[in-house]
């Protein structure tokens, strides 16, 4: 199978909703796991749908590829960024010791 979900899915790039959403049915109900279709071509099949669907994971999926779209991590849906900075922050300013750290009140005299 393909890793481009539009050959996947077997539609062209600029497949309407009711296109992309008549192929997928088509092909999940051909490769069904309880029809004794491939699962992992089912999850894949599933996987593209999900991305097609939905206009903005759609946009960013034709702009920079599966990476685009990867809620692993690795991708422009990744995360940790925020707790990266965090972590950071909490490195550079002590813990007061008293429940309250200093950094969160700053207008607070201790």
């Amino acid at each position: 199978m393909s890793d481009d979900y539009y050959v996947l899915l077997d539609i062209p790039r600029d497949a309407d909703e009711t296109q992309i959403k008549k192929a997928y049915r088509k092909l999940a109900m051909k490769h069904h796991p309880d029809r004794g279709g491939d699962e992992v071509v089912f999850k894949q099949i599933g996987e593209a749908y999900a991305v097609l669907s939905d206009p903005q994971k759609r946009g960013r999926y034709d702009q920079f590829g599966k990476q685009g779209v990867d809620e692993s991590g690795g991708g422009m849906g990744g995360g940790g960024h925020a707790r990266d900075a965090r972590d950071a922050r909490d490195a550079r300013v002590p813990n007061t010791g008293n429940g309250w750290d200093a950094h969160e009140f700053p207008n607070i005299s201790h």
